[in-house]
C-alpha cells in the first residue's frame, strides 16, 4: 500500500497552476501558494488549501508547515531571487524534494547549487507532465504516448533482483511490455529474457497508465 504524499506549489501562473491542477486531479493533497491575493481568492474554490503568502519569509513558511511537505514545486521563474530564497528555506526546513522552475541554464546551475533537487525548463517540460511524474512515484520518467498508453522507466524492485523476465512474467502479471533495459548510459533493446536482473538496471516499460500504476 503506497503512502499518500503531500505537495506544495509556489507560484500559480500558467505552469504552477497546471502542476497544481494535475496533482489535485490525481488525488494528491496540494497546498497552492501565490503572492497575488486576487488570484488566490479566485482559486480558493478549486484548491481547498490555497494561500496568499510570501514564500521568501521563513516565518511564513513555518506557519504553512512547509517542512512537513514531501515535495515543493517552485514555479516563480520570473524572480530568480525569490526562487533561490524559497529553495534554500525549503531545504533547510527539511523538505525532501524541491523542484524549481528556471528561465535559463545559468539559473539552472545556481538553483542546483543552492539545493534544488530538480530544475525544470517550462519550455521543454509541461507542468502536466511534471505532475504526472510526481504522481507516478517510483517511475524515473514518464512519457504519455497516447491517452491510454504511457512509457515509463522503472527501477528494478528488490524482489526482482536475481530473477529473469521469464520467471517474473511481468507481461502476464501486469499487462505491460518491457521494450528495453537501461544499464548506466547503455540502453539494451535486444533483451535476453533469461538474463537475471540487477539492482542498478532500469526497465523501459509501455502500458496502460492504470496497469503501470500497479508497479509502484
Amino acid at each position: 500500500m503506497s503512502i499518500r504524499k503531500s505537495y506544495a506549489v509556489f507560484g500559480l501562473g500558467r505552469y504552477g497552476l497546471a502542476v497544481a491542477r494535475e496533482l489535485v486531479s490525481g488525488g494528491a493533497d496540494v497546498l497552492a501558494v501565490d503572492r497575488d491575493e486576487t488570484l488566490v481568492n479566485s482559486l480558493a474554490g478549486e484548491f481547498p488549501l490555497c494561500k496568499c503568502a510570501d514564500v521568501t519569509d521563513p516565518d511564513v513558511l513555518r506557519q504553512l508547515d512547509i517542512g512537513s511537505m514531501d515535495t515543493v514545486v517552485i514555479a516563480m521563474a520570473e524572480s530568480l531571487e525569490a526562487t533561490v530564497l524559497s529553495t534554500m528555506l525549503c531545504k533547510e526546513m527539511g523538505v525532501k524534494t524541491v523542484i524549481a522552475k528556471c528561465a535559463n541554464e545559468m539559473h539552472q546551475k545556481i538553483l542546483s547549487r543552492v539545493g534544488a533537487d530538480q530544475v525544470v525548463f517550462p519550455e521543454s517540460e509541461s507542468g502536466i507532465r511534471l505532475a504526472k511524474n510526481l504522481l507516478s512515484a517510483g517511475f524515473v520518467d514518464l512519457l504519455e504516448l497516447a491517452r491510454d498508453v504511457s512509457m515509463v522507466e522503472v527501477n528494478v524492485q528488490s524482489e526482482w533482483v536475481g530473477k529473469n523476465l521469464l520467471e517474473l512474467n511481468l507481461r502476464r502479471k501486469y499487462g505491460i511490455n518491457i521494450v528495453a533495459i537501461r544499464r548506466g548510459e547503455e540502453i539494451i533493446t535486444n533483451i535476453d529474457p533469461e538474463k537475471p536482473l540487477t539492482r542498478e538496471a532500469r526497465l523501459l516499460v509501455i502500458g496502460n497508465p492504470a496497469r503501470l500504476g500497479k508497479l509502484k
